[in-house]
């Protein structure tokens, strides 16, 4: 059954190295940290009248297990899959599994104009929208789209 901000909440998955936003290349990344874009998704889902679960991992499985515990438990899935955008058929199949619910794929840079490898997404193939190059406000967009997704009482095809 559908689920809605104000029944369930927004999952919020990070990938690797992403603990270290606002350090790591902050050229590419900027010098917002983890902890400004986690405060940044709450209080856009309060707004909607919800609230997020905020996660981060460098750990492939962990992230797979936090993907099928938001399939029976939240109202969608926003994630940035970092590295594993590009290699992770396991987050795919993870995400593929999750029927009816919606998914946002972020990342903080453009990775069209970045190397060739980035600009292939494995995450794609499944999310409902893809938002790139906002910084952190893309993680802002991507609980907007949940909210209104989930409104709506399923993802698009």
């Amino acid at each position: 059954m559908p689920r809605t901000l104000a029944s369930a909440p927004v999952m919020i998955l990070n990938g690797p190295n992403l603990n270290l936003l606002g350090e790591r290349q902050p050229e590419i990344y900027g010098s917002d940290t983890l902890a400004d874009a986690e405060a940044l998704c709450a209080k856009t889902a309060e707004a909607h009248g919800g609230t997020v679960d905020f996660r981060q991992s460098n750990h492939e499985g962990l992230l797979v297990d936090w993907i099928q515990e938001a399939r029976l438990h939240h109202a969608g899935i926003v994630i940035n899959p970092a590295a594993y955008t590009h290699t992770s058929i396991a987050l795919l199949d993870a995400l593929s599994a999750c029927d009816g619910l919606p998914v946002v794929e972020v990342h903080l840079s453009n990775v069209h104009r970045r190397e060739e490898f980035r600009r292939h997404s494995y995450v794609s193939l499944r999310a409902d929208a893809v938002i790139a190059g906002c910084g952190i406000q893309g993680y802002a967009f991507a609980v907007e789209r949940i909210a209104a997704l989930a409104a709506r009482g399923s993802a698009p095809a």
